[in-house]
């Protein structure tokens, strides 16, 4: 292992894989732990992370995920089917040396993740999920009816279904109610003028706000299958939850154990927004390290 010095300076790259050329960040030497981002973000929002897991000891990749700032965005709302994603992740696996990974994900990343997990448990070692709901239960309060609350916080998914008129809206007097939308409910400080610009250079590139959006569409154009036909995930899990999540009621997250046959446990930070690894990184940071510590030990 190198120096602290060295392995806390991330280095970009790009990677092709799946069709597909990827930029990513990466740092450190060790296990590979793959951070997957969420949407309206890029790799830049586990910029907190990167640092103090590779100081920790591990080689982190940080994705652009398709259809994200420097990743090539496919055209077509079914090039963002979730297999093709989970394909993605898979390959980035391998072109990095590695058949095995502790997988990270923040909202779509989580998805992500979870369906990972799901298709590739030999591939796991581990999954740390960061507010984002199990996909049986998220399927189950937006299209089954029983949680009209969820539903209303849901909205923008069905209004990204249009063609063309979310991106004109978002990306209007300089993304400013994609910014507004995005990050007004998190704690002062948690976004500085570096930080927003660094998004909306990002969503400014040619075909990067529909290829986000194109997530959304098609997650509703492919509905998920009933509960019961989601295997089992295996892998020693943690979901860290900030409870203040605008988007994503803290409901959901009861009951997940039923979907997990490896460890697992939730951590709640009552106060914290959905924003949480960029909210409270030190807090965050210190979970996740105690939970891979935990792995090596063979405990939680």
């Amino acid at each position: 292992m190198t120096d602290s010095a060295d392995v806390r300076a991330p280095t970009h790259r790009f990677v092709e894989t799946n069709g597909l050329r990827f930029h990513c960040v990466t740092a450190g030497e060790g296990p590979l732990v793959m951070l997957l981002h969420g949407f309206p973000e890029f790799w830049y929002s586990w910029r907190h992370q990167i640092p103090a897991l590779a100081a920790a000891g591990f080689m982190v990749v940080a994705p652009d995920l398709r259809g994200y700032n420097d990743s090539d965005k496919p055209a077509g709302i079914e090039a963002y089917r979730m297999s093709a994603i989970v394909e993605d992740v898979a390959g980035l696996c391998r072109a990095f040396g590695r058949e095995q990974a502790v997988v990270v994900g923040h909202d779509w990343g989580g998805a992500v993740a979870y369906a990972f997990a799901m298709a590739n448990p030999d591939m796991t070692r581990a999954l740390a999920v960061l507010n984002c709901p199990h996909p049986a239960d998220f399927s189950q309060a937006l299209m089954g009816g029983k949680n009209l609350e969820q539903m209303k916080k849901s909205w923008y998914m069905f209004f990204f279904q249009f063609p063309e008129i979310p991106e004109q809206v978002l990306a209007a007097d300089n993304f400013r109610l994609l910014k507004a939308f995005a990050y007004s409910q998190a704690r002062r400080g948690t976004f500085s003028a570096k930080d927003l610009k660094a998004y909306t250079e990002a969503f400014s590139k040619p075909g990067a706000l529909t290829g986000g959006i194109n997530w959304y569409r098609a997650m509703l154009k492919r509905p998920l299958p009933p509960a019961r036909l989601f295997p089992p995930i295996s892998a020693p899990t943690l979901v860290i939850w900030g409870e203040r999540d605008h988007f994503l009621g803290k409901e959901l997250t009861r009951g997940m154990k039923r979907h997990f046959t490896g460890r697992f446990r939730v951590r709640y930070l009552p106060g914290v927004s959905h924003w949480v690894q960029q909210e409270v990184p030190g807090r965050v940071n210190a979970l996740l390290l105690n939970f891979l510590k935990g792995l090596e030990k063979g405990k939680m």
